[in-house]
């Protein structure tokens, strides 16, 4: 299995109203510091519906980029329950730990 397909799959662990990492994520996999790596994974989701690269965030709690835009990912968060404030999530307990 390619490694992209990995992070995708262990992506959808994250449950709704939830977010993970960058590093989180790449951890999960087996990435030695590969959140970079994660980013540019996520950058190219090709099942955006399916798998949601939205809930990656930034281990400093900001919400970081988004294919669509930092607003749409910002409105799509918000819809889910999680609460952001000047770019960032309120409760960094939100973030899912794998």
């Amino acid at each position: 299995m390619k490694i992209e397909d990995k992070v995708y799959k262990k992506l959808l662990e994250v449950p709704l109203g939830m977010v993970t990492t960058y590093g989180e994520l790449a951890r999960a996999v087996g990435l030695t510091n590969g959140q970079r790596a994660i980013g540019r994974i996520m950058n190219k989701n090709p099942y955006p519906v399916i798998v949601p690269c939205h809930r990656v965030i930034k281990s400093t709690g900001k919400i970081g980029g988004y294919a669509w835009g930092e607003q749409i990912k910002t409105n799509m968060l918000s819809k889910e329950g999680v609460k952001i404030k000047n770019g960032k999530i309120v409760d960094l307990k939100m973030i899912y730990r794998f």
